[in-house]
């Protein structure tokens, strides 16, 4: 039976740890935010990989309303990137979907998201995904010195290649395998004609192709 570790936020989880956490009412909640434009394979192991190193409750993806970054993205309608999310974690007991960011609107800041977060779940310890690009890009985050002080709350970070991935602020570290594409790639090939077949689940492939979705 998998047990579940009490976990530093210096080492590196390749197998759960042999400590209980011996806890009934609080929930380890895993939250992957992003654009999700589309949601596919490779998010999905991620959230997979990340929920079963760190037992984590269950996974909620967590769409941005405006990503807060610097290369801004122009993302599809909010509702249409939910459903393909809906499609896409049907029938996994240990995914989610969070709405806060697009349901405050503006920029989606993860210090107030999370602050909003934790004062509406009391009992619930957060872990926040992020990849390695994303983990070399710490210092520019809005309120990141506050962010990382807030209890209940972790950063999760998933190495990538070409990233540093290393850094001054606590960090959990993952080992996930690595699958080289992205949203990006995956619109290029649907408005080039080209196949995106196993690169997003079946469910989502057939919406994109209903709703004649990135190709333009």
């Amino acid at each position: 039976m998998q047990q579940c570790g009490v976990l530093t936020s210096t080492e590196t989880v390749t197998e759960p740890q042999a400590k209980l956490i011996h806890s009934q009412q609080r929930q380890r909640v895993g939250l992957y935010g992003g654009t999700f434009n589309p949601i596919h394979n490779a998010h999905l192991l991620v959230a997979d990989q990340v929920q079963s190193l760190l037992c984590l409750n269950r996974v909620d993806f967590m769409p941005d309303f405006i990503p807060p970054h610097v290369d801004k993205k122009t993302a599809i309608d909010a509702h249409k990137r939910v459903e393909m999310l809906k499609l896409a974690i049907k029938g996994n007991p240990h995914f989610g979907i969070e709405l806060t960011e697009l349901e405050r609107g503006g920029v989606s800041y993860t210090y107030d998201t999370m602050k909003h977060l934790l004062d509406k779940n009391p009992l619930t310890e957060y872990y926040f995904i992020i990849g390695g690009d994303m983990v070399d890009y710490l210092p520019k985050w809005h309120r990141i010195n506050d962010l990382v002080k807030l209890p209940r709350f972790h950063f999760v970070g998933v190495r990538r290649q070409g990233a540093q991935n290393e850094t001054n602020y606590p960090v959990i570290w993952v080992d996930v395998p690595t699958v080289a594409f992205s949203s990006t790639d995956i619109r290029h090939r649907i408005s080039t004609g080209q196949s995106i077949k196993y690169m997003v689940p079946e469910k989502v492939e057939q919406f994109i192709k209903e709703h004649r979705l990135y190709h333009e």
